[in-house]
């Protein structure tokens, strides 16, 4: 059960932008558990996903918005009843962003601002933007994107908690499996017994699965009040062992970085940010935003963490083995 309202005695509208996306999909049957919610807007640009999203979940709470977070009115439109948004749309192929940059800026920066902006329109009250690890100490234009929409949603809590408005971050890896993952590029090129596509065996990623993903969305949701980056401590595996585990008889062809910025390891948190932690959860930090005129005091313990680099302290392959087969 979501408990998502400061006011359980009435019910609760929800909207998710990108909700076609794996994350939205995945959200969308959570949220449809909970009685309590009775309207939950899905906003994307994509017609066709709309419709089949429509089609695997055939309730009425279920309402359809397209849209593109680009446009601050369509977003408005669409959060008008609506007390919590998911903001999940983002463009994230790091090789996409190099030939296209200006597209990364106008959905990942701007439509968060129109994201925002709308949510005060339309009184919302509480907005939790879906960031990445790439965000931190960014080598890419996607990292960057992001790493601006942070900090615009964090300090954008200035102005917005005045007015009821909390806006949050939740950052995490890339989801184990989702769409345009290397784990279903990998088992495309195995069925169709090709070698497995692999830029250094040494590459260290974060793991976390898609029901993680959404158990995280719903516990922030719970405990966020406006300006924290709430971060995760996940497993690290090597992309190597990973594909040696997944297609242990498939061999491997290795084609170097990709163009773009992308980082041999990724991390969780900045060395600046870990000066700024505070322990929310038995696996689950929470940064407090160095300038926070809007909020003097912090739930949590104050906690100076390692660096969450994922070149740490990788899972082991026998480890990996179990993780997979949970």
């Amino acid at each position: 059960m979501l408990h998502l309202s400061r006011r359980r005695d009435w019910a609760m509208n929800l909207a998710i932008t990108g909700g076609t996306g794996s994350l939205g999909r995945a959200l969308i049957p959570a949220f449809l558990a909970d009685p309590l919610v009775t309207r939950l807007v899905i906003l994307s640009r994509d017609e066709a996903k709309q419709e089949q999203v429509a089609r695997d979940f055939p309730d009425p709470r279920l309402r359809g918005f397209l849209g593109d977070v680009r446009d601050e009115s369509r977003c408005r439109l669409a959060f008008q009843g609506v007390h919590t948004v998911v903001h999940a749309a983002a463009l994230k192929r790091i090789t996409a962003g190099a030939y296209d940059p200006l597209e990364f800026i106008k959905t990942n920066i701007l439509g968060t601002v129109n994201v925002v902006f709308a949510a005060l329109a339309a009184k919302v009250e509480k907005v939790l933007l879906i960031s990445s690890d790439k965000a931190v100490e960014a080598t890419n234009l996607y990292g960057k994107t992001k790493a601006a929409a942070e900090d615009f949603a964090i300090q954008a809590n200035t102005y917005t908690q005045p007015q009821g408005v909390a806006v949050s971050v939740l950052r995490y890896g890339n989801v184990f499996g989702s769409r345009g993952s290397v784990v279903p590029l990998w088992a495309e090129q195995a069925r169709r017994s090709r070698p497995l596509t692999l830029t250094d065996p040494s590459m260290t990623r974060f793991l976390i699965t898609l029901t993680e993903a959404v158990g995280l969305v719903q516990d922030v949701l719970e405990m966020m009040q406006g300006g924290e980056v709430f971060v995760p401590e996940l497993p690290a595996a090597r992309m190597g062992d990973l594909a040696a585990c997944l297609h242990p008889e498939q061999p491997v062809s290795y084609l170097g970085m990709r163009p773009g910025g992308e980082k041999l390891h990724e991390s969780l948190l900045s060395q600046d940010e870990v000066r700024r932690v505070r322990r929310v959860g038995p696996h689950l930090l929470a940064v407090v935003p160095a300038v926070h005129p809007w909020r003097q005091d912090w739930p949590g313990k104050w906690e100076v963490p390692q660096t969450l680099c994922s070149r740490d302290d990788p899972l082991s392959r026998g480890e990996l083995q179990t993780w997979l087969g949970r």
